[in-house]
């Protein structure tokens, strides 16, 4: 059986260059790392609608054996890959809301992480950033799940009301828990909310998977079900990754913030409060975002065994009782 290196990819059809196989080696933590520092760069938010279709369609003509311009180098062909896979969804190609796309995490994390640990003292303040976080956190999970599930507007306006109430109310709660807590751990309580709030946050926005069961291929990228399991493991790992992202700048950025309160910098300059907490998480997001990507592999596979029963029967069904030992999917971002 051929190890699949791109779930999402029917055929490969240039005769110079396998567009869907990445520069990097995604089997490594370093090469993936290396691709999703290309693909999370914020300076693919300021590429144009026009280029962002002239890329989809050499991607797709690359991919479709059509020929192309005698002019198109393979950097080109690359760039065009690295913006496609910037802008749209790797399983129904549409493309993604600009706010949420991984592109914009450091940008959008480093305001609003920013806001959140520099005002964090009252429980207004906490509501506050805490609700405009879980906002756009629910709206980068719509954005970037896994599969094709469709939603209603009612399950995303309940699925959004759900989870940022959750989140909201867990982090005025540990707020209120840790009101006599050392300065620099009350710093920290931010972190511990977005620790909670993204095991709230993630599956509920992602509720349709859970209940439905996200794509699942085969080793010849054919679509052979869906499986509730493949959505457990995905989501799950999706939450490892997220709370991983935020670690560096979350417990690093408190610390030499409570050194400068300390030292009486703070109280001298306020103002400089927000621009060095801010600075201070987007140096971290720079290299955070790609390595929490890179934790696991965007192309998931789980073994026959792993799958739900449903799963099982369906794919035992599909293959005349002779199933696939193990099949793929993507587990999101």
């Amino acid at each position: 059986m051929t190890r699949v290196t791109n779930l999402f990819v029917r055929t490969v059809a240039h005769p110079t260059i396998d567009i869907d196989k990445s520069e990097y080696d995604l089997d490594t933590f370093l090469g993936r790392c290396k691709h999703f520092f290309v693909i999370t760069n914020p300076l693919n938010l300021f590429v144009s609608d026009a280029e962002l279709e002239k890329a989809k369609e050499l991607v797709i003509a690359c991919r479709e054996n059509k020929p192309l311009p005698d002019d198109v180098a393979e950097g080109e062909l690359r760039r065009a890959k690295i913006l496609y896979d910037s802008a749209f969804h790797p399983e129904t190609g549409q493309k993604m809301n600009l706010i949420g796309r991984m592109s914009a995490q450091v940008p959008c994390n480093m305001i609003i992480t920013g806001g959140m640990m520099t005002f964090y003292k009252s429980n207004l303040e906490v509501f506050l950033w805490q609700w405009i976080n879980q906002s756009f956190n629910a709206l980068v999970n719509f954005t970037n799940r896994s599969g094709d599930a469709t939603f209603t507007n009612e399950q995303i306006a309940q699925s959004y009301v759900l989870a940022t109430s959750g989140a909201v109310v867990t982090a005025v709660g540990l707020n209120k828990a840790l009101k006599k807590a050392p300065p620099v751990v009350k710093r920290m309580v931010p972190f511990f909310a977005v620790f909670a709030a993204n095991c709230i946050n993630i599956p509920l926005m992602r509720a349709q998977e859970l209940k439905c069961g996200t794509a699942i291929y085969d080793s010849d990228n054919n679509k052979v079900g869906y499986s509730k399991a493949a959505a457990q493991k995905g989501i799950s790992q999706v939450i490892i990754s997220r709370v991983f992202m935020a670690i560096p700048g979350m417990l690093l950025s408190p610390i030499i913030m409570d050194w400068m309160e300390q030292r009486g910098t703070l109280c001298r300059y306020p103002w400089l409060a927000l621009p060095t907490q801010t600075g201070l998480l987007g140096l971290c997001l720079i290299f955070a975002t790609p390595a929490g990507c890179a934790l696991f592999n965007q192309c998931q596979r789980i073994s026959f065994d792993e799958l739900d029963s449903t799963a099982q029967d369906d794919l035992r069904r599909r293959f005349q009782n002779k199933p696939p030992q193990e099949v793929f999917f993507n587990k999101g971002l």
